[in-house]
């Protein structure tokens, strides 16, 4: 059995979420690479047009949003006290 196609809203609540985690990175290039990366993904995925492959894109969004959320927590137990020369200047 296929999974259902996810609607616009949700798509647009999984790309916020993931923007959202991105930003609680500790180190800036971390956070900078997860932002881009998110980007980058949804990007490329805006051609999918097949419902399966659009529910399989979405699945694996939900799968890297939650090894996101686990990164953050792991990257905040190690977080270098010191900031990145990229933080400084702003």
């Amino acid at each position: 059995m296929a999974a259902a196609s996810p609607s616009r809203p949700e798509i647009i609540s999984l790309f916020r979420s993931l923007l959202r985690t991105s930003r609680q990175f500790s180190d800036y290039n971390i956070r900078e690479y997860s932002k881009r990366r998110t980007i980058d993904g949804f990007r490329l995925n805006k051609q999918l047009t097949d419902p399966s492959a659009v529910a399989a894109a979405f699945a694996d969004g939900k799968s890297q949003l939650e090894l996101a959320k686990r990164q953050v927590l792991v990257y905040s137990l190690y977080a270098p006290k010191v900031k990145s020369i990229m933080e400084l200047n702003h």
